[in-house]
């Protein structure tokens, strides 16, 4: 495990819900609900972050509780914010961007040339071949 989320504690090997912090993440969902925006639903809610970290946040699906961790935020609250994100994001135009970068192309035609030489180490000749090996630009 690399880290425990927010909302949570550890104690003797057993994740608890911290419930001061588990109050702070509720708010901050009802906050998101209630229009305010992720920064703003965040600090309204005693959460210092910035708008990236309190998206995360509201992705985090150990929230609905797993087999570790046990349940902060309910099915439905959870799913009502992921429409809601989603709804936002497309009404602002950020669900179809595409990246202007091209692909940078993979040459992927090989040819060697021919062998003239043969070694008795295995080794040396696999490294006289490979030395052959030409790589053609497409």
């Amino acid at each position: 495990m690399g880290h425990t989320p927010f909302g949570y504690r550890i104690e003797n090997g057993v994740a608890v819900i911290d419930e001061d912090a588990a109050g702070k993440l509720r708010m901050l969902y009802a906050n998101y609900l209630d229009g305010m925006s992720l920064k703003n639903a965040a600090n309204e809610a005693g959460i210092e972050t910035y708008h990236a970290s309190a998206k995360r946040l509201l992705m985090t699906e150990h929230y609905l509780g797993d087999d570790f961790y046990p349940a902060i935020i309910d099915k439905e609250t959870f799913d009502r914010v992921q429409t809601e994100r989603i709804k936002r994001a497309a009404a602002l135009g950020r669900l179809d961007r595409k990246s202007t970068r091209k692909a940078p192309k993979i040459s992927k035609l090989f040819s060697f040339g021919d062998i003239m030489e043969h070694y008795d180490n295995p080794a040396t000749q696999a490294e006289y071949i490979y030395s052959l090996l030409k790589s053609e630009v497409v």
